[in-house]
């Protein structure tokens, strides 16, 4: 997974960035410092596959992992290259979610690029545009599809649908909005429409809002509704507790965070909001050799789900042998998950559960 962190400059976006991954993405009070995309990847916290871990003491220990890429603050008029433009919204084009870092907190010693705080302003400033680099996208496709429909007709299908997210676009609309059946989806993947992308919305808010207060915070209650009306997910996280956080762990953490009053950091909300935005779920393999989680999509079969560990156990695929980690847990032992009957044997058509434990047999 790989998720594009977008923003007007001075929201707390490279904060952020830095306190998720520590990558040690550049940070100052002043638009541009972020120049070039840097890149980030984070292990996914996942309590099972430190328990099973702890029961199998492996000599790997792999989890699953998110890809994240910092982007320079976008300003108005970056679609037309202003700012550092064009450049950076093409990096957005490679990612699975945006994560839109939106300023909802007053701090007189930030500099805010428009002046003053207002995150729907800002909210809109960067959804434009991203509308504008999709109209300039579209446009040029649809130019290029009504030639090549010349001598292959079937292409005229994909310029009707263009047509349509066009006309959206023109209205100041994001292509999301538009209604399309599975088959249109697909004929518009190739185009990587910026505005068709999942966003989250992470509001930046004060440290003493953290805990709660943040429900009462008017701008992220706009903020609130704003997602709301678009089906996005919006998750509150204050980027410079995120970054002390990040210089903490095991006791100490879990002190910090109970003095906070909160029960998770900011990078477990927005991994919780990205699996759930992408409808995404993990499986489980477990062994002496290695324990690793493996992440999915939901509504994957298991064929396909072999197929994320090795093309050919996809294709010689007999069946998989699965346990949910419940009943691993327990029963305690592998052992005694199959004298109870619990080890399950299930074919080409069985549907991937999140937390499965599987042993996939294949034969080339």
């Amino acid at each position: 997974m790989k998720l594009g962190i977008v923003g007007l400059p001075n929201v707390g976006k490279s904060t952020l960035f830095n306190a998720l991954t520590n990558a040690g993405a550049q940070s100052a009070n002043y638009p541009f410092c972020t120049i070039d995309p840097n890149v980030g990847i984070v292990s996914v916290p996942d309590e099972r596959l430190d328990k099973l871990a702890e029961m199998y003491h492996p000599e790997k220990f792999t989890p699953a992992t998110i890809e994240f890429v910092d982007i320079a603050g976008l300003v108005k008029g970056a679609a037309q290259g202003e700012g550092l433009g064009n450049k950076f919204l093409s990096h957005i084009r490679e990612v699975d979610a945006i994560v839109h870092v939106v300023r909802c907190f007053e701090d007189d010693n930030i500099i805010h690029v428009e002046g003053s705080v207002d995150p729907i302003r800002d909210v809109e400033t960067i959804n434009m545009e991203l509308i504008f680099a999709d109209m300039e996208m579209v446009e040029r496709r649809i130019e290029r599809q009504k030639k090549a429909a010349k001598s292959d007709k079937s292409l005229l299908a994909e310029v009707e649908v263009l047509e349509r997210i066009y006309a959206a676009l023109c209205d100041g609309k994001s292509a999301r909005t538009v209604p399309l059946t599975a088959e249109e989806e697909d004929m518009l993947y190739e185009a990587r429409l910026l505005t068709k992308k999942p966003i989250i919305y992470v509001a930046n808010v004060s440290d003493s809002e953290v805990s709660g207060a943040y429900a009462e915070n008017d701008g992220y209650k706009k903020l609130a509704a704003f997602a709301a009306s678009e089906g996005a997910e919006i998750i509150a996280v204050c980027a410079g507790i995120e970054a002390e956080l990040a210089e903490l762990e095991g006791e100490d953490k879990e002190m910090f965070l109970e003095d906070l009053g909160i029960s998770e950091s900011g990078l477990d909300k927005l991994i919780r909001a990205s699996y759930s935005l992408l409808g995404l779920i993990s499986f489980l393999t477990a062994g002496t050799p290695e324990v690793r989680a493996w992440t999915i999509t939901k509504g994957t079969k298991a064929p396909q789900a072999a197929g994320k560990i090795h093309s050919d156990f996809e294709r010689g695929f007999i069946r998989a042998e699965v346990v949910s980690f419940e009943d691993l847990m327990r029963e305690g032992s592998m052992a005694a998950v199959k004298d109870k009957g619990l080890l399950r044997s299930e074919g080409k058509e069985y549907v991937m559960a999140d937390g499965d434990i599987v042993l996939f047999r294949f034969n080339v």
